[in-house]
């Protein structure tokens, strides 16, 4: 107990010495004017906690049962006198299979509702607009908002990212909202002091401070644009979502994960920088997607062993080992062996900082890469092509085309919204859509991209004519 009382006051020292200039007098000060303020975080939060959010979240995802024995599948299948009408086991997980006979031969899909919590931050009072963790609202059919002045709100996503695990949701029908401040997040020190907001374990919201401990980390998921800031202010469950913020009150991350073996806090948590967020979600307001722009290119990091062996002068950056045909990157010029330094003159300390910088940026960007070529410095002029990895479901955009994955289409000056997959039995099944469809316009409104198409489904229109390019034929697809 004595040693736990040690380390707290250290805490509450460094931080009075880093909020004081004039700490050498603060003692003396404090015993001689009982009047004098004390250092402290709560003129800045005042300003803040207004623009922080909690977020509840009811929803439902496929799961699949488990699969029986042998022994039980003989027993129990769907021949069996238990699986018949009438049989108090009908329809339970011992009379479904996975074949379409239900023949018990595996497990069978069911619905499995869940309830969620995390947090979130106003980033536009005007329009409602809220900044999440897309893992936070991902498979939601109800979304409620509470504001730190006991406001609820219900609200609907307006766009989602899976691979940088951001969300942006709108409220409906809030007024007097309080957007938050958007720092720079490029100007960001290891050291700088953060603190973290958020609704931990369902509590309400809740304060913690600390530092930038590190820039740059990577590697938690390969899948994913990672570009974190690492702190060691306490993230946990619920804080999803929530602002990471400078002593300023600015927005610098969107708190997203923690390092937790044992399933609790332990100093290290992961926020997605604010520049990058704010790169991924005027996308999402604008096409109801991130159009993520993309290289072409295969490579990993430099390190002093492979700088030496390919005679490299550099000891980080990008190395290129391959280059994919027709890419942005083959267009451009860049060769495998090549080793990107900098995007417009901003330095890439590695692959994966490369791969988050470009992966935030939409469709069209072009940029200036600096590079190192056989020894040399050089650089190349580069404009970025749409990754065709990334799509949109179309129930985050109508509930009555939900089922269908969604993208822009533009190809020899046609665009449209090209239907890349259709889930059968889906409400898009239902009214006719099938991959490979283009959808051209809505209501005799032509369409170009995913975001005009969001615009016309949100005055909810009371029939949708659909405009569909099926091969050589045009189409009318009818929905009431």
């Amino acid at each position: 107990m004595k040693k736990t009382t040690l380390v707290l006051s250290a805490l509450a020292l460094s931080l009075g010495l880093a909020l004081n200039p004039l700490a050498a007098s603060a003692a003396e000060t404090a015993s001689s004017s009982s009047t004098q303020p004390l250092p402290s975080l709560a003129p800045m939060l005042e300003t803040v906690m207004p623009s922080v959010v909690s977020i509840n979240v009811e929803g439902s995802t496929t799961v699949r049962t488990p699969r029986m024995s042998q022994q039980f599948q003989q027993f129990f299948g769907g021949n069996s006198p238990f699986c018949q009408e009438g049989s108090p086991f009908l329809g339970s997980p011992m009379c479904q299979g996975g074949g379409p006979e239900g023949n018990g031969n595996g497990g069978a899909d069911q619905q499995q509702t869940f309830r969620a919590l995390g947090s979130g931050v106003v980033i536009d009072a005007a329009k409602g607009y809220v900044v999440t963790n897309n893992h936070v609202v991902d498979n939601a059919t109800k979304i409620q908002v509470q504001l730190s002045d006991g406001r609820h709100y219900d609200a609907k996503v307006i766009g989602k990212d899976p691979r940088s695990d951001i969300a942006l949701i709108q409220l409906k029908d809030a007024k007097n909202l309080t957007a938050i401040k958007i720092a720079d997040s490029d100007n960001l020190r290891v050291g700088d002091y953060t603190v973290a907001i958020g609704n931990p374990y369902g509590l309400g919201e809740t304060v913690t401070s600390g530092i930038v401990s590190a820039l740059g980390r990577s590697g938690l998921n390969v899948e994913n644009y990672e570009n974190f800031i690492q702190t060691d202010a306490a993230i946990n469950r619920g804080n999803s979502g929530g602002a990471l913020v400078n002593l300023k009150g600015e927005l610098i991350g969107i708190n997203t994960a923690i390092l937790a073996p044992d399933g609790g806090n332990i100093g290290i948590g992961f926020a997605i920088p604010s520049n990058m967020v704010k790169n991924l979600t005027s996308q999402m307001v604008e096409y109801g997607q991130v159009k993520r722009g993309e290289l072409g290119i295969m490579g990993t990091e430099l390190n002093s062993e492979l700088a030496k062996a390919m005679k490299v002068d550099a000891q980080r950056g990008a190395f290129v080992s391959q280059v994919l045909p027709k890419s942005s990157a083959a267009q451009a010029g860049i060769k495998a062996g090549d080793v990107i330094v900098s995007i417009n003159n901003k330095p890439i300390s590695s692959f994966a900082a490369l791969r988050a910088e470009v992966g935030s940026l939409p469709v069209g960007t072009k940029m200036e890469l600096g590079l190192i070529r056989d020894g040399k410095p050089m650089s190349v002029n580069v404009a970025l092509q749409q990754s065709s990895a990334d799509k949109v479901d179309s129930g985050t955009i109508y509930n009555g085309i939900e089922g269908a994955d969604l993208s822009n289409y533009d190809v020899k000056g046609n665009k449209g919204v090209k239907v890349d997959n259709v889930k059968p039995g889906s409400a898009a099944a239902r009214i006719g859509l099938k991959k490979d469809d283009v959808i051209l316009g809505v209501n005799q409104q032509p369409i170009a991209n995913l975001g005009e198409l969001r615009k016309i489904l949100d005055t909810k229109p009371s029939v949708l004519a659909l405009n569909i390019q099926r091969g050589d034929a045009s189409i009318y697809l009818l929905m009431q």
